[in-house]
């Protein structure tokens, strides 16, 4: 038995598995599903090229074809899930590009129809915190009280002068304005942080994580910077390499970013997916199982647990 009140297994931290276990009483599964829509870093309203660290799908390198209706998307990757797990239960995730970024006809179509995917039980959307009109954000509050919602949030890091230098072309600010639009709709909020990203120091992660863990989030992402392939940022690194965290480095930071975070919070990831082909740096981020088990056992080592440093 765990000594953590938010986990049952050796996990000094609230992982998405637990929670979700905890609340449906089964196996649940995220399913990328791809909307087709656009991003204003993109067609030239904020700006073009995107964020110099996001592929050309968009951030949703293992999504579906946008061309294939999302129907058909889901059903191909629940062939393969079935014969994993059985039949899990399902949360269908928009998870390229900018999910409220379009007519709310369009909005509203895809995401009603996700709702009704076979055991789908929840609804998964990745945005910018400016691309969240009123009416996206009243309708996304309606569906919140219909179903498990979770609005994903690209923050990145605090730090403007190094948004600015990676074309986020959008501000802390922003964020924040974006962050209290949906909270005081009580709609869950998931914040993504992205560690060493060019010209940050230890120092400077840890304040965005300090930053993140007073809003009382309802979920956070953390990951380590992919540089991908054909990205403007590949582009750069290539020319001129920065410097990147090494594993041992990457696990301590995320053991004293999770001990900032609220005990209830759930940590939805502690490292990311990179596409194998397309991935430059760094390459240990492939071996997600090492990743994972050299922080249960920083943690451990430490005799530390998520919320041990949180201040309210």
């Amino acid at each position: 038995m765990s000594d953590f009140l938010f986990s049952d297994t050796n996990k000094h931290y609230h992982t998405q598995s637990y929670y979700l276990k905890k609340r449906f009483g089964r196996k649940v599964v995220k399913v990328s599903l791809n909307g087709n829509f656009t991003c204003p870093n993109r067609d030239g309203i904020k700006g073009y090229g995107g964020c110099k660290f996001c592929s050309g799908s968009g951030s949703g390198d293992f999504g579906g074809d946008p061309s294939v209706p999302i129907e058909e998307q889901f059903s191909e990757v629940r062939k393969k899930l079935i014969k994993k797990w059985g039949e899990p239960l399902y949360i269908p995730y928009f998870q390229a590009n900018t999910n409220t970024y379009g007519s709310i006809e369009k909005i509203r179509t895809l995401f009603e129809k996700a709702l009704v995917l076979p055991n789908a039980v929840g609804l998964a959307v990745s945005t910018r915190p400016d691309c969240i009109s009123d009416e996206a954000a009243d309708y996304l509050e309606e569906l919140s009280k219909r179903t498990y919602l979770v609005v994903e949030l690209g923050l990145q890091t605090i730090h403007d002068k190094t948004a600015e230098a990676l074309n986020r072309c959008h501000s802390y600010a922003d964020f924040l304005r974006g962050y209290e639009k949906l909270n005081c709709r009580g709609i869950n909020v998931c914040v993504h942080i992205i560690n060493s990203l060019p010209g940050e120091s230890r120092e400077m992660m840890l304040e965005t994580a300090k930053a993140a863990a007073s809003l009382r989030p309802h979920a956070v992402k953390l990951h380590m910077l992919h540089i991908i392939r054909g990205t403007a940022l590949a582009e750069k690194y290539e020319k001129e390499p920065f410097p990147l965290l090494s594993p041992e480095e990457y696990a301590a930071l995320i053991c004293d970013q999770i001990e900032l975070m609220p005990p209830e919070t759930i940590i939805e990831r502690v490292t990311g997916d990179g596409a194998k082909a397309d991935l430059i740096a760094p390459r240990w981020t492939l071996d997600k199982k090492r990743v994972m088990n050299s922080i249960d056992l920083e943690f451990a080592r430490r005799g530390t647990f998520q919320g041990d440093r949180f201040s309210p």
